[in-house]
């Protein structure tokens, strides 16, 4: 096993996802202020070291702004959000683009990439790693970017950044598809999601320690990190059964993963520190608004109350 806390030149300890959107917000409409950003860092600094962003938008900026000015003791990898530079007819929602927004796509992602270096390197001493992106390979994707792609905007990033460097994607086009890319990142950034998969909580814990074993035993000497594993608390029974998903279902995961992750030396990042009202469809119960630890209103799910939520 290959110990993070040398490859990444960081302590060893507990990380997770953060995006701070709450109701009535949603990227590339309305952010985060800068006292909500304020309020979600200091719950999530009480209980995590490390926590991922997903994109270089003004919620990221607004983010480091706050971990700067008021001195908040955690660590970031940062991401670059690509979007598609190919139509997807694999996606089941719909992924299909003309040519003219396919070469804005590109723009924009180049755009996004010299974001993600100016911001590595004015907070170099904040940002601990950085990825190119996030689940634009996996096959289902609406978001689709060609291997070839990734590995430009790596060899970019590693050309201007000090940080090691990274791409976040589901662990299953690790296994074949990324094997070109590997050879150009620093380390490997899985994400592993049983119970999008149909599993309940028992066959949970196997399924997740095959995912991860799957892709470190393909790469053996390549640090494997995963960047996204959790448990939503509620669903509307498309894509995850009812029955699978409760916020009791979710504490016994977050148990799991931790201890888990722990004893194994695996750094990896719980998705999501907050519930995300925004993200997909309106029904109230759609199962992508309910994976947090703390509800909407920032009040702790039992996850947290089971490892004891400092006020």
């Amino acid at each position: 096993m290959i110990d993070y806390s040398k490859a990444l030149s960081i302590t060893k300890g507990p990380a997770v996802c953060y995006s701070g959107f709450r109701e009535g917000q949603c990227p590339g409409q309305k952010y985060p202020s800068y006292q909500e950003v304020k309020e979600d860092l200091e719950i999530v600094s009480k209980h995590w070291n490390y926590i991922r962003l997903y994109s270089c938008d003004e919620h990221s900026k607004t983010v480091l702004q706050v971990l700067r000015k008021e001195d908040i003791k955690l660590k970031v990898m940062l991401g670059a959000y690509i979007i598609a530079e190919m139509s997807n007819p694999n996606c089941p929602w719909g992924a299909d683009y003309t040519e003219n927004q396919l070469l804005l796509n590109k723009e924009h992602n180049l755009n996004e990439i010299k974001s993600l270096v100016a911001l590595a390197n004015e907070y170099s001493d904040i940002i601990f790693s950085v990825s190119v992106g996030n689940e634009a390979c996996v096959d289902w994707t609406d978001h689709l970017v060609p291997v070839e792609s990734v590995i430009k905007y790596v060899k970019m990033v590693k050309k201007e950044t000090n940080q090691p460097v990274t791409f976040c994607e589901n662990y299953v086009p690790w296994l074949n598809k990324l094997e070109p890319l590997v050879a150009e990142i620093d380390f490997i950034s899985i994400h592993t999601y049983p119970v999008w998969e149909y599993k309940n909580i028992e066959e949970s814990f196997d399924y997740t320690k095959q995912n991860y074993q799957s892709v470190q035993k393909k790469y053996p000497n390549k640090l494997v990190v995963i960047t996204e594993a959790g448990w939503a608390t509620a669903s509307n029974g498309l894509g995850i059964p009812k029955e699978n998903v409760n916020k009791e279902l979710q504490s016994i995961y977050y148990r799991f993963l931790k201890n888990w992750s722990e004893s194994e030396g695996i750094l990896t990042f719980v998705f999501e520190a907050f519930d995300e009202p925004w993200k997909g469809s309106d029904d109230p119960y759609e199962p992508e608004k309910h994976w947090g630890l703390y509800a909407v209103d920032r009040t702790p799910k039992p996850a947290m109350k089971e490892i004891g939520y400092k006020h």
